[in-house]
This record gives C-alpha cells, structure tokens and sequence, in this order.
C-alpha cells in the first residue's frame, strides 16, 4: 500500500483513525469466554463494529505471544479475517523488532510473508543495517520509534549533543534517507505533540503514527495542530477507549460509538484545513 493509497482511504472514510488491537484475555467481556477462540471472537466483533471508521489496525504483538501458540493462532487468525474481508484497511504490527540484519530479514519475512501485515514498528536505535532488510519488500512499510510518550523517553530521546539537538532529532534526520514516503513512517507519541512541529521541520512529508490519543491522554486536537501536513499525514491510535468502552454483550456496539466520535472529531479537524486535496471532505 503507497502514500498516496493511504491518503485515499482518509479522504473516502473521513478519518485517519488507527484502532490498537491490544486485546488483553483478562479484559474481555464474559458472553466470549466460552468461544473457543475468545480472542479471535473480540477481534472480529471488534473490527466489524468499528471498520467504517477505522483506516487502519494495528495488533500489539505482546498481547498475543502472552499466551503462546494460542495466541499466535488468534493473530493469524484475525489478519486473515481482516484480509478476507476488509482488503483495503492499513495493518500494523506493533512489534517494535530491530535486531542485526541475519535476524531482521526473518523479522521482515515473519510479518510481511507469514503474517501478511503492511508494516511493522521497529526500532532504529541499531542503525540502518537492521531496518533495510524490511525496506526491501515492495509495498511494505517500516515504522520507526521516533519521539515516544513514556515517562523514561526521556532518559536517552532527548539527550542534547551540546548545540540544542536532541537524540530523536538526530534518529529523524539520519533515517528519513533509508527509505522513502512510500515506505517508512515514524512513531511519535501524542502526549508530546507540541514536539511534532518540530518533529515536521525534519519530516514535513512522511506519515506519522500517532499512539496515545484516549486513555493515555494525548489531545488529538493538538496533534493535528502540529503534526497534519498538506495530505493528512498522521495516523491516530486510540486502543483501550474503544476495544474496553464497554464488558458487556453490547461491546461492539459500544466500541462503534467511541469509534465514530473518534470519526468525527477527524472529519471537522480534516475539513478545517486550508488545502485543496480536501475538498470533496
């Protein structure tokens, strides 16, 4: 999937929503328990629910390899749903691998040919050698850790070289020339979207992945304020304020609802912006 497919798919569903597949067993509803995929039952109510909405998916991996081959089951499971049935939609697996070149090409095969996902996060901290065995497959997308919201980012992202730069300055500047707009984005985290002008000073094209909108806090007002470019250019994660609105028999409606306000809070934000490719919005 390129740039520009992305794009299309923002403009036709008004939305630039990223829904986080972060399905924790110990949180679903009780009516699932007795399937016998419980996971797999959620996810796919889940997306059902929530796809005329959503541009994109993005499985974390930890949620599933928690409960070994069952949960392995469960991911390849619902990525096939979602390919059989929802062609078009982006699927990210959060899965945050960055390892020496040997071991990222079986990364890279694991998530692009078993799995059939369109991109995968990766940390860049190794360099470029254990990003471009990912960047070699056609159509696929690397999305590298840039500017994270945990408490510790701070720790090493924002170590400054003595002239006002900062480590995660240095990671934008150096990647953004591995690949290209069609096949790499970056990872920055909403609670720090006042960072995102200056992150776009740097990368005023690429795509940005966008975590920490809903639970965690992050304002999506303030992150399209900073981080839209003349196509959009962000995708927006929101993962527990939709998949857990509510434990009941009615999850999936709920999920729906929190989803569609997600919607249309980006429809106004998209309609507010002074660019032409936006007019039929």
């Amino acid at each position: 999937m390129t740039a520009s497919e992305i794009f299309e798919q923002i403009k036709r569903k008004k939305s630039f929503l990223c829904t986080g597949l972060d399905t924790d067993i110990g949180k679903l509803p009780e009516i699932l328990l007795s399937e016998p995929d419980p996971v797999y039952s959620f996810n796919k109510a889940i997306v059902d629910a929530t796809v005329s909405y959503t541009i994109a998916y993005k499985p974390n991996l930890a949620f599933y390899e928690s409960n070994g081959e069952q949960g392995w089951r469960s991911l390849r499971k619902t990525v096939e749903y979602i390919r059989d049935n929802y062609p078009d939609v982006f699927l990210i697996a959060d899965a945050k691998r960055g390892d020496i070149g040997n071991t990222s090409e079986m990364y890279a095969k694991t998530f692009f040919e078993t799995l059939d996902f369109d991109a995968v996060t990766l940390s860049p901290y190794m360099g470029k050698d254990t990003v471009e065995p990912f960047l070699k497959f056609r159509n696929k997308w690397s999305v590298l850790l840039a500017l994270t919201s945990n408490p510790s980012a701070k720790d090493f992202q924002y170590m400054d070289d003595g002239k006002g730069n900062y480590l995660f300055e240095k990671v934008l500047e150096t990647s953004k020339s591995w690949g290209n707009l069609d096949n790499t984005m970056y990872v920055v985290g909403a609670t720090k979207a006042e960072m995102l002008a200056k992150i776009r000073t740097i990368v005023p094209r690429h795509f940005l992945l966008v975590p920490g909108v809903g639970a965690q806090g992050g304002s999506l007002e303030d992150v399209a304020k900073y981080g839209m470019n003349s196509v959009c250019g962000l995708l927006v994660n929101s993962s527990r304020a939709i998949l857990y609105a509510n434990r009941t028999a009615k999850f999936a409606e709920a999920a729906a609802n929190e989803a569609q306000k997600i919607q249309q809070e980006m429809e106004r934000l998209l309609k507010n912006m002074k660019t032409s490719e936006y007019t039929d919005i």
